[in-house]
């Protein structure tokens, strides 16, 4: 076809593409999936090559072009792209509910998933997860259930996309101009350098810019001495689209957030679930939220008696040697990193002139070539969203596997974060044809200048090595049906294992001192800074996980307990951290009114996931500690059991084949120190 989001591309023909395209595009697949499923259903005996293949294909071109639009309107947001995006994505829902509600079409999957012989592995539980879904659709409803909950599923497609666009708003309308650098003592010349850009790119002559964008907000509010600004940066922060602060009730999410939990209870009730967590962990691996909530709180009981003699360490020196006698919320990431400088002679930024974002790349490529057997290479010619944006090859003797567009610099009409977003999945055509994944890595560090390339604290390298283990279960998956393909159709509370085991490597010391180069004299991160870093790795874990803690238990008690004007979000909140929160939480902030991971994004009574999966990651990881932290063999048996299956198989017969047993918490414990 004429049209470049529907050409035959290997990889998405961007500098083609214009935003008109997308409108008739997706229509056009839209109406395409409905002929077909029109057709297949006249078959008189259905079988998986007259039915099921037809319409996945179909699907799989309606998913390749929505993805498209969906990357665009995360990266290069505009008010346009939202128009065209907030139409299309109601006729999306609205073809995807009509489709999974449809009585034929389940009663065809269930005669196939029932006659069929000698269906694959991949192929069985592709049918499992595809009748599964029909029923969570309401496929057995009446109609006039079926109705609204086909209204429901349009209506929360609009409240999460205002969620989101509220916090993209909110956060990148704050700024700051300092004139006197006297007010940003603490601030290594790395970031005064990129806050002095960010002022000339802004129109000022002179001085330094201050956003909310993490590559500002973390720098300033760990460093900075300036207890004031700190404040000021916090509040600004922690009110980002809400009722409070420099822009109250300008992109107030707080009726969203009542609406989204309000239709979501009606949804989960109208499937006969007794709330919304119920409905969730029906595609999870948590049997119950009795379970999930049983998790939870054993880590909190492990968890909580170190973080609070943490908090006791951190007043007595906050005091002592700050001359801050009562620790406030704007304090901790300042008085911790002070702490973790003069225990073990270490500071993040200090980190971040010896790794150059091109040097942590290579040696992260290095990392997945020596345990997985793979290269990645840049592909020269690829069309690219943005001059930021760089095309990767994954390549396994001599033929490619995959292709990630990685996306890494922080800039203006960009959602914050870092995510892993499907584009193509691995799959094989009704003609025969393999078409290979293609993915989006995204992340938000500080951008290079002409002088100064990208640095990377080692937090942030920990990011980007997180989100390439999404990446390579992404595309390193051998499975040929999409629907179970790379990371789709692995439970949520499991798909965090691949990206949280990689980050192990991030704490290696001959990796991380083959990684470093001083971005002026080339000279390696020195070995007594690599082994403060080591030391300091367990440094407030307690601290660190009940904070998690907090985020999940607030999510899944939210989802679990919510009853229709009785429960106030925030006032729940609040009861969580008056439990968790080892700070008192100042009256303004407003955390649930940013937190896109579950209004917006896919953890919704699932933020529990982090701490699942992290279970899992460094139970495999001790598997390397066992037998060699770049023993091929065990990185080979790690890439067949889990990383080359993908969601075909159940998730804990998967991490036995490779593990030799069941999983056990005590890993954790012991990374964690609390063992």
């Amino acid at each position: 076809m004429s049209n470049p989001i529907l050409a035959p591309t290997v990889l998405p023909a961007f500098d083609l593409i214009e935003l008109s395209d997308f409108t008739p595009a997706i229509e056009s697949l839209i109406q395409d999936a409905k002929n077909v499923m029109s057709s297949v259903l006249e078959n008189q005996r259905y079988t998986w090559a007259n039915f099921v293949a037809p319409i996945s294909e179909a699907s799989a071109q309606l998913d390749y072009a929505w993805a498209l639009l969906s990357q665009l309107k995360s990266v290069k947001d505009s008010d346009d792209l939202r128009e065209v995006y907030q139409d299309l994505s109601s006729k999306v829902t609205q073809f995807s509910t009509e489709r999974s509600q449809s009585k034929p079409l389940f009663d065809a999957y269930n005669y196939v998933a029932q006659h069929e012989q000698g269906l694959g592995e991949a192929q069985a539980k592709m049918l499992e997860n595809m009748l599964r879904s029909f029923r969570l659709n309401g496929v057995a409803l009446p109609d006039s259930e079926k109705r609204e909950l086909a209204e429901l599923k349009q209506s929360l497609v609009s409240l999460t996309n205002t969620f989101s666009e509220n916090v993209l708003d909110a956060t990148q309308a704050w700024t700051k101009h300092i004139a006197d650098v006297q007010e940003l003592v603490g601030l290594p010349d790395s970031t005064l350098t990129m806050l002095r850009n960010k002022a000339q790119k802004k129109g000022f002559e002179h001085g330094y810019l201050l956003d909310l964008e993490l590559p500002t907000y973390l720098p300033v509010m760990q460093l900075c001495e300036n207890r004031v600004l700190r404040s000021e940066l916090y509040e600004a922060y922690m009110t980002r689209a809400s009722d409070q602060g420099p822009y109250a009730e300008k992109w107030d999410n707080s009726h969203v957030i009542q609406s989204i939990l309000s239709q979501r209870k009606r949804m989960a009730h109208l499937l006969g679930f007794d709330s919304y967590a119920d409905l969730s962990l029906e595609t999870k691996m948590a049997e119950s939220p009795n379970h999930v909530l049983g998790f939870l709180e054993e880590l909190v009981g492990k968890c909580r008696p170190l973080a609070k003699q943490e908090l006791k360490v951190a007043q007595a020196y906050a005091s002592e040697s700050l001359g801050i006698d009562a620790l406030e919320m704007w304090d901790m990431p300042y008085v911790s990193e002070r702490m973790k400088h003069e225990l073990f002679n270490l500071d993040q930024e200090a980190l971040r002139p010896y790794f150059p974002l091109p040097n942590v790349m290579e040696g992260l490529f290095k990392v997945a070539s020596g345990l997985f057997g793979i290269s990645v290479e840049v592909v020269p010619d690829a069309a690219c969203v943005h001059e930021d944006v760089e095309c990767y090859a994954l390549r396994q003797d001599g033929k490619d596997l995959a292709y990630l567009f990685m996306d890494l610099y922080v800039r203006e009409g960009k959602r914050g974060g870092a995510w892993l977003a499907s584009c193509k999945k691995r799959a094989r055509t009704l003609s025969g044809e393999l078409t290979l994944p293609v993915g989006f890595l995204v992340c938000n560090f500080s951008a290079p200048s002409v002088d100064v390339p990208s640095l990377l604290t080692h937090n942030e390298m920990t990011t980007l090595f997180h989100e390439f283990g999404h990446a390579l279960h992404y595309c390193l998956t051998q499975v040929e049906q999409p629907e179970v393909s790379g990371i789709a159709g692995v439970p949520w509370d499991a798909v965090e294992l691949p990206s949280q085991f990689l980050e192990n490597w991030c704490w290696q010391k001959d990796i991380l001192i083959d990684m470093s180069g001083h971005y002026v004299s080339g000279e390696s991160l020195p070995e007594a800074l690599v082994d403060n870093l080591l030391n300091a790795k367990a440094f407030q874990a307690g601290t660190h996980a009940l904070r998690q803690l907090e985020f999940a238990l607030f999510d899944f008690r939210l989802h679990h307990e919510y009853v229709e004007a009785e429960t106030d979000a925030l006032a729940l909140l609040r009861d969580v951290q008056s439990e968790l929160a080892l700070l008192p939480i100042p009256g303004f902030a407003r955390f649930s009114h940013g937190f896109s991971h579950i209004f917006a994004g896919g953890y919704a009574a699932g933020y529990y996931s982090y701490k699942w999966a992290e279970v899992l990651a460094a139970d495999a990881f001790s598997a390397f500690l066992e037998e060699g932290v770049m023993s091929r063999q065990a990185g080979d048996r790690f890439k067949r059991e889990i990383l080359e299956v993908g969601g075909a198989k159940d998730v804990n017969q998967m991490f036995v084949a490779f593990r030799g047993r069941e999983p056990k918490i005590d890993a954790l414990l012991q990374q964690m120190g609390t063992s």
